[in-house]
Parts: C-alpha cells; sequence; structure tokens
C-alpha cells in the first residue's frame, strides 16, 4: 500500500474519532447511531495509523505531500 494522507488529513480524522468516542461515552450519541459513529472513529484511527485510505485510492486523491 502506497501512503495517500498527509499529516494535515491525519490529525483531523484522529481529531473526529476523539470527539466521537468522547461524544458515546459521554452519552450524547447513544443506541445504532452511537455504534456506527464507533465504527467509522474505529476506521478513521486505523486508516490515521497506516497513512492509508482505500477510499482515497480509486479516484487516485492523494494528501501527502509529494517527496523531489
Amino acid at each position: 500500500m502506497k501512503k495517500n494522507m498527509g499529516s494535515a488529513d491525519k490529525i483531523i480524522r484522529l481529531i473526529i474519532a476523539a470527539v466521537i468516542v468522547f461524544l458515546y461515552y459521554n452519552q450524547t450519541i447513544s443506541g445504532t447511531l452511537g455504534l456506527v459513529l464507533l465504527i467509522f472513529a474505529g476506521v478513521f484511527v486505523l486508516t490515521s495509523f497506516i497513512s492509508f485510505c482505500p477510499l482515497y485510492a480509486p479516484f487516485g486523491i492523494t494528501t501527502c505531500s509529494t517527496k523531489k
């Protein structure tokens, strides 16, 4: 897998995941919606750590900086 996520993209995803987890454990969101959002948060964290987003690949999107 070739990296296709830049540092800003990774930070934004981690912040979104942290907010979702906080809202879930604070019981602001719950039920099925809460569980679905927790799964998305898990995917965001995973893709941030591996620096690869599978949805970017088919469209040729890359947010990482090009190295010269």
